[in-house]
């Protein structure tokens, strides 16, 4: 393959185009800086697509007294609301009392009650669950999201699905966020302001050369060489192979790679509320409404010592999900009654936990600047991921005094710059302006690229104006879209991370998607979409 040189240095070179590497890039672009961004897949192929979808302080850390932590997420829920008000908005969160909840063993809190209160043996009290979420609720200077109340079960709706046996319970405030296109939107507003995104690009060699970095790509097109005054490395679950085999920086610094599997139901209950499970091992799940038909359960926390992109939800994990909520609902979870299944690992630090619930979620920013500076990205959080490129920021800020400040927060992503309570009356104007629409289908447009869902429907007066109908109300439109804008290049980019649509195509419709963007891209054949649609069962 042939060897081209790009024309002069960028100031960052970022490896990784998930949530961390697209929010570095979008910050430091923004800041005025030359950005290249290079993913060997898609983006948010692996570990930014296989959350639980939340905004979430993470209140199960609170045992950990991950304060510092807790509090940053908690600030940044409000922040990245009025930012994405299309991606994210508010939910209400269900959380049963049991006598039968138990700490997980290696808590901070657990060993601390077992000393001063022997005789509640590992059970989590309901006063303490009553005082972590007072402490939730103020952490973070709470403005926009409802604070915590409590229920009756034998009164309220949500009672109806659960086992007679729950009485009680608590209910609180948390943000939903489809994960993957808070991903592509990052790259997006990123190649706007002047980043170059590079998807389907591998690097396969980086090296210091005076004081720059130059970095070999490796793509369909052939290699190329970058060369940029600083390189980054978010290569999330790949992060210790990029150090060690790409770089070859030494470094006693390591990663622990934890499985996150989650499970999607046929719909469990006919409310928008979500329900916070605790189990008898310690342990916590939770129930969401998904994609309109749907409830998704999860997740599992178990080590993960395979390769990173050998990643599944196994059977075993499948049937302790079930076996979990079967615990709370009235009708038990069958795996009969999974349409779909997915995992990811979370590239955490390895900070020599015991267990892999125990394991910080905190993110570490590591500096290698024996000559030019290397940044490596350790962990994090979704719900932090901004709070991480800032502080990445501000580590590599002496290296660029031409660079300007922080600027992010509450900044709208593209189609989020509308009110954040504003998506009730943005359904309607599309409603109103489209007619030909299925209701369905606005609300899911709206949800999906805010103000964007009128440019992208543009002068259409009816369905046919918009192109090919590819099924699940996916037309030839929003593709063209999808292929120009967000980088998405086969039909696994457009269902199961740009939208969440291959849940209810079949595979007669995926593979005449996948064909039309294999000949609309000029990409050759199109790539196999790895995971099952339920609606071909």
């Amino acid at each position: 393959m042939s060897v081209s040189c790009s024309q002069s240095p960028a100031d960052l070179f970022v490896i990784g185009g998930g949530i961390n590497g697209c929010g570095i890039a979008r910050d430091a672009t923004g800041r005025g800086l030359t950005v290249v961004l290079a993913e060997q897949g898609d983006l948010a192929q692996a570990t930014s697509s296989a959350s639980t979808k939340l905004f979430h302080g993470g209140l199960r850390y609170l045992e950990y007294f991950e304060f510092r932590l807790v509090r940053e997420a908690l600030e940044e829920r409000e922040t990245l609301l009025v930012a994405m008000p299309h991606i994210s908005w508010p939910m209400r969160f269900v959380l049963p009392i049991s006598p039968e909840m138990r700490f997980e063993g290696s808590t901070p809190t657990s060993r601390l009650l077992s000393v001063v209160m022997p005789w509640l043996r590992g059970r989590r009290p309901a006063w303490l669950i009553r005082l972590g979420l007072f402490l939730y609720d103020h952490l973070g200077g709470r403005q926009i999201l409802p604070g915590t109340r409590k229920l009756d079960l034998t009164q309220d709706p949500a009672g109806r699905v659960l086992r007679p046996g729950f009485r009680l319970a608590y209910e609180y405030s948390d943000c939903w966020v489809q994960d993957s296109r808070l991903v592509s939107l990052n790259a997006r507003d990123a190649a706007d302001r002047g980043a170059q995104i590079l998807v389907g690009t591998r690097v396969i060699a980086a090296e210091r050369s005076g004081d720059l970095w130059r970095i070999v790509t490796e793509s369909a097109e052939g290699q190329q060489t970058f060369h940029a005054r600083a390189l980054v490395n978010a290569g999330g679950p790949w992060v210790e192979d990029v150090i060690r085999n790409v770089a070859h920086v030494p470094s006693t610094e390591g990663v622990r790679l934890v499985r996150g599997s989650h499970i999607v139901t046929k719909r469990l209950y006919d409310h928008d509320r979500c329900y916070f499970f605790q189990g008898s091992d310690g342990r916590i799940i939770f129930a969401i409404p998904y994609e309109q038909d749907f409830t998704l359960i999860g997740t599992t926390d178990q080590d993960h010592h395979g390769a990173p992109g050998e990643v599944h939800c196994s059977d075993a994990e499948r049937d302790y999900l079930c076996a979990f909520a079967s615990q709370y609902f009235a009708r038990p979870v069958t795996p009969e009654d999974v349409v779909w299944s997915y995992s990811g690992v979370r590239p955490l630090y390895n900070d020599g936990a015991k267990s892999a619930t125990a394991a910080t979620r905190d993110y570490v920013l590591s500096l290698h600047d024996d000559g030019a500076p290397l940044l490596n990205v350790f962990g994090g959080k979704i719900t932090t991921y901004r709070r991480l490129a800032e502080s990445a920021l501000a580590k590599l800020a002496p290296y660029f005094p031409q660079a300007k400040g922080p600027w992010t927060a509450r900044v709208a992503l593209p189609g989020g710059d509308f009110p954040h309570d504003g998506v009730a009356t943005l359904i309607d104007q599309l409603s109103a302006k489209y007619p030909f629409l299925d209701s369905r289908d606005t609300v899911r447009l709206i949800r999906t690229y805010g103000t964007e869902a009128f440019t992208i429907l543009g002068a259409a007066k009816e369905s046919g104006d918009l192109g090919r109908d590819f099924g699940a109300g996916l037309t030839e439109a929003e593709v063209r879209w999808l292929v120009e804008k967000e980088f998405a290049r086969s039909a696994e980019d457009v269902l199961w991370r740009r939208t969440k649509l291959g849940l209810h195509m079949t595979t007669d419709q995926i593979a005449t998607l996948g064909a039309f963007i294999a000949g609309t891209a000029g990409t050759g054949e199109a790539m196999s979409v790895r995971t099952k649609s339920p609606a071909a069962e």
